[in-house]
């Protein structure tokens, strides 16, 4: 089952990315030609808890005016909501992210699984003078999707190889923008149906619970971590081979300081890091208050009378979950097969899209708000091909990342990176728009 693979690199290709590595002529890549059955059932396992994972970030969204005015919040404590989920959530990736290194990746998503679904389940009979116990809910909700979000990718790196891992892992980021989307549909869908927003609290914990079986079930217990070598391929199917230094066996184990300080000298790393970071402050922002500018802009039209009701509409949570799960999926197709043609025409070319993709994105939606005071459909409009263009670097991004850090620090560096683009990103722009909004 297994063979070699002789690699011929150009001299470009050999030095790509900080940590990129000389290979000479002739090296070998150990790979499986023939992937087991049971391979593609954990990546899909996997990509189930994911989905549920976001469902769970976009529940609060989907219900905001509805949430509002429940606990009778203003704008700047309805944003506070999102960022006390972001805070926690990012904190707990590092910590998640020296467990996944080091310990049984399968227990800790499945104690991360059972925490978070249980959490929301019980924030749904939560009082209304009690908004304190929701706060509280909501932060908890995402230390558990931190658990998730930080391993999850780490177990399917390590059981694919060559183009088949790219596959796989833009199949599973597929999920982030679908997710949210249908976090929104279920949220809104939920409210509509039954008149009382906190069955979408009800919901996703069943999804989890099915997630856990199937994942105590189909998910081996152990899954062997694969070499640099195995896990040097980029989406565009190029050999990247992350580097060691020079007289450090593969397997020795280092201290948490040791990989943040090699991660800290990573320059494609730390700049991958820092655009993500810029995406998430526009994602979370978006995210949490689209479905409310767009209803108060149909009020300012005429289009749409004030909430007095108990139950207000989510027709505008609805129609922006069936976009962002749309714009999601073609997204990121689109950056997954732009990349591995326009890396055949030039050596950097998965930064440069997510350079591009950033820039029209940005154009799109400063149009969208600029036009949401006369047209309500030229905004749905740019504000799906902002997202479309948004959701273009999910894949690209994360890919940089598995080729420029070796496998034994992987776990870390997506918590680093998760920690740092949620810090400066969407832990805060949801709050700053609710105060904007307020003054």
């Amino acid at each position: 089952e297994n063979t070699s693979l002789q690699l011929q690199l150009r001299p470009e290709e050999q030095t790509y990315g900080a940590t990129a590595a000389q290979v000479s002529p002739g090296a070998s890549v150990s790979r499986r030609d023939y992937l087991p059955q049971r391979d593609y059932l954990v990546d899909a396992v996997l990509c189930y808890g994911n989905l549920i994972n976001f469902m769970d970030w976009c529940l609060v969204p989907g219900i905001l005016l509805d949430v509002q005015k429940y606990f009778q919040l203003s704008d700047g404590d309805t944003g506070l909501l999102q960022t006390v989920f972001i805070l926690c959530y990012m904190v707990a990736a590092p910590v998640f992210g020296y467990l996944g290194d080091r310990y049984n990746r399968k227990i800790i998503l499945g104690a991360g699984i059972s925490f978070w679904s249980g959490v929301t389940l019980g924030s749904s009979f939560i009082g209304e003078s009690y908004s304190w116990i929701f706060f509280l809910s909501r932060g908890l909700v995402g230390i558990g999707t931190a658990s998730y979000s930080t391993i999850a990718p780490t177990i399917i790196a390590d059981l694919f190889e060559e183009g088949k891992r790219t596959t796989m892992l833009s199949i599973f980021y597929i999920f982030i923008p679908v997710g949210s989307g249908l976090g929104y549909v279920l949220a809104a869908g939920m409210a509509e149906a039954t008149g009382d927003w906190r069955w979408a609290f009800r919901i996703t914990p069943c999804m989890g619970a099915l997630a856990l079986v199937l994942l105590i079930l189909l998910v081996p217990h152990r899954t062997q971590r694969r070499t640099a070598a195995h896990r040097a391929l980029s989406i565009s199917g190029t050999i990247r081979v992350a580097a060691e230094k020079p007289g450090v066996h593969r397997n020795a184990k280092t201290t948490w300081c040791q990989d943040v300080l090699s991660l800290a000298k990573n320059w494609s790393f730390v700049w991958s890091s820092l655009g993500l970071t810029a995406m998430a402050f526009v994602t979370g922002a978006l995210g949490m208050w689209v479905p409310v500018f767009l209803y108060r802009a149909q009020v300012v039209q005429g289009l749409a009378s004030p909430c007095v009701q108990e139950s207000c509409s989510s027709s505008n949570s609805l129609i922006f979950g069936g976009i962002t799960v749309g714009t999601g999926i073609l997204g990121v197709i689109a950056g997954a097969e732009a990349a591995r043609r326009l890396r055949k025409i030039n050596n950097k070319a998965d930064p440069l899209i997510c350079a591009a993709s950033m820039f029209v994105s940005a154009l799109c939606l400063y149009v969208a708000l600029m036009v949401a005071q006369t047209n309500i459909l030229s905004t749905f409009v740019f504000i799906a091909f902002g997202e479309l263009f948004l959701s273009v670097n999910w894949a690209v991004v994360t890919d940089i990342l598995l080729y420029v850090v070796t496998p034994r620090r992987q776990s870390t560096a997506i918590a680093l990176q998760i920690l740092v683009s949620h810090l400066l990103g969407d832990a805060g722009s949801p709050y700053l728009v609710g105060i904007v909004s307020e003054s």
